[in-house]
């Protein structure tokens, strides 16, 4: 099971993956991609990737406790689904134009598309139970959905990209001792019939 990392370690995946195949066409450096906020002032990079909000997903069904040896229960994982707004940082664009704005968009869109998952394994290499595979897929808001995450940072809309991942399992540290069997008891039943021979 994932622990609590896992959230900061989606994040980095993704900043690794645009960086890996956006350098130095068409941004120059992968200093140039950060995990930030558009809130930020003056700081110093092209595209950013903003993590504007966490849900937990209570439609997965799952078990109350979950085995972790002889007599050790622990409380399942929880899923989440993370909502990620890239975009491009106001304060660097002096010196882009319109074109090149787009080219970056584009191509970012096209790379998270193409990169659209990632095995938590990956992630956290110690993981021993078998968890299904992180989506990146578009996040369905309208324009006005977007206008409104752009308004809770008082910021002017600008034209950017929205992605859901999910589902992102978070472990649980809550671990019950079960109770040891102390008292038994077996009942058994012969059946069949007996042959007799004379």
């Amino acid at each position: 099971m994932a622990d609590y990392p896992i959230i900061s370690d989606v994040s980095n995946y993704m900043v690794q993956l645009l960086r890996s195949k956006m350098c130095p066409e068409p941004i120059p450096s992968p200093n140039n991609i950060e995990v930030s906020s558009p809130a930020e002032q003056d700081v110093d990079y092209i595209l950013g990737l903003y993590l504007y909000d966490i849900r937990e997903e209570g439609e997965i069904s799952l078990p109350s406790l979950a085995g972790t040896g002889r007599t050790r229960l622990r409380r399942p994982p929880r899923p989440y689904s993370l909502y990620y707004m890239l975009f491009l940082n106001g304060s660097s664009q002096m010196g882009l134009k319109g074109g090149d704005v787009q080219k970056i968009i584009g191509r970012a869109a096209q790379i998270v598309n193409d990169g659209n998952s990632v095995d938590p394994h990956r992630l956290q290499t110690w993981l021993e139970a078998d968890e299904p595979p992180i989506i990146f897929s578009p996040a369905k808001l309208s324009l006005e959905d977007k206008v409104r995450v752009w308004s809770a940072i008082n910021k002017p809309y600008q034209v950017s990209l929205f992605y859901k991942a999910s589902p992102v399992f978070l472990s649980s540290e809550v671990v019950v001792e079960s109770p040891r069997v102390t008292d038994a008891q077996f009942n058994l039943s012969l059946t069949g019939e007996r042959r007799e021979e004379g």
